[in-house]
């Protein structure tokens, strides 16, 4: 356990008569941004909330730092910072006297908590609104507080649930970079149905569907899931399509621009020497050629097709 922070040990949880979660396991690195990811109603926030001793799991067990979550709540906890997707922001606050009282919920020494609150202030990019009550604070500004408030006690592993749902592109850009920054030292659950966020913020990934885990892997092992079948080509002197289509192993060819096209191959055979060597035959001029990855949607989509083909056989 020297370099995991977290062991999820045969994870089961049951809504009256439905399992929520079933059989997860997983441990989790001491530094580093692991997405889980997941449609909505998939199990991401239920996992979260035993993660962070809100639910008592139905089976199964946690082990935080080497210590049972369930057996050692307090202890555990200590170790443990939590934002759901609502922060637990009190409006009538500034933001000082919010980060204050969760130092105390966080039973921190009284001596250690101006410092404290001075370090998320930095990290966090609100030292210059330290007295502004938090009702006149923007989406963003709220997410970050709600934020300071979940690192204040220096945990060694932050829960996010959904950090960035509700914010524009502008204020998503920068609560990413903070979290990044968290990430840097310390362990970070990153949860979200949005795929793009995953690939922007996380190295590694676990994904649920249904209760169950069905990837756990890199987002680049993610990423190459589905093989490739497509090439974007950029010319400058732009072939007719139909001589493209004539290269053997090439099916389909689309134009984007007048100098950029898009192939569909069939077979990854000495694909892309076959486009060089024709280009360089015919003087197409072939400035640039780039494999196309499959989006994370649609590697969504074939990985929770596989598992449905999967379970008709079974």
């Amino acid at each position: 356990m020297e370099d995991k922070i977290v062991s999820i040990q045969n994870l089961s949880h049951k809504y009256s008569n439905d399992w929520a979660v079933r059989n997860i396991n997983f441990d989790i690195d001491t530094k580093g941004i692991l997405g889980l990811l997941g449609s909505n109603g998939a199990g991401k926030s239920t996992i979260m909330n035993i993660l962070c001793g809100v639910l008592n799991q139905t089976e199964g067990n946690v082990l935080v730092d080497g210590i049972n979550l369930r057996e050692n709540p307090v202890e555990a906890k200590k170790r443990i910072g939590f934002l759901p997707q609502k922060a637990p922001l009190y409006l009538d606050n500034t933001i000082d006297e919010y980060l204050e009282h969760c130092a105390y919920l966080r039973q921190m020494n009284p001596k250690n908590i101006p410092g404290a609150m001075t370090t998320v202030k930095e990290k966090c990019g609100l030292g210059h609104f330290s007295k502004r009550l938090i009702k006149n604070l923007s989406g963003g500004y709220k997410q970050r507080t709600g934020i300071a408030g979940a690192i204040i006690h220096d945990p060694k592993i932050v829960i996010l649930d959904e950090p960035t749902v509700g914010l524009d592109p502008i204020q998503v850009v920068e609560v990413r970079k903070i979290i990044e920054g968290i990430g840097k030292n310390r362990a970070v659950i990153f949860s979200s149905h949005v795929m793009s966020e995953v690939q922007a913020l996380c190295t590694d990934l676990k994904m649920i569907d249904h209760g169950n885990l069905v990837f756990s892997g890199s987002v680049k092992q993610f990423n190459e899931y589905i093989e490739p079948n497509t090439i974007l080509l950029t010319f400058k002197n732009c072939p007719p399509l139909t001589e493209l289509e004539a290269i053997d192993g090439i099916s389909l060819a689309e134009a984007l621009t007048n100098e950029k096209v898009r192939i569909t191959f069939n077979t990854s055979q000495e694909i892309a020497e076959r486009i060089v060597e024709t280009s360089v035959r015919k003087s197409w001029r072939l400035r640039e050629i780039t494999v196309e990855r499959s989006s994370l949607e649609d590697v969504f989509a074939k990985i929770t097709s596989d598992l449905e083909k999967k379970e008709k056989v079974a």
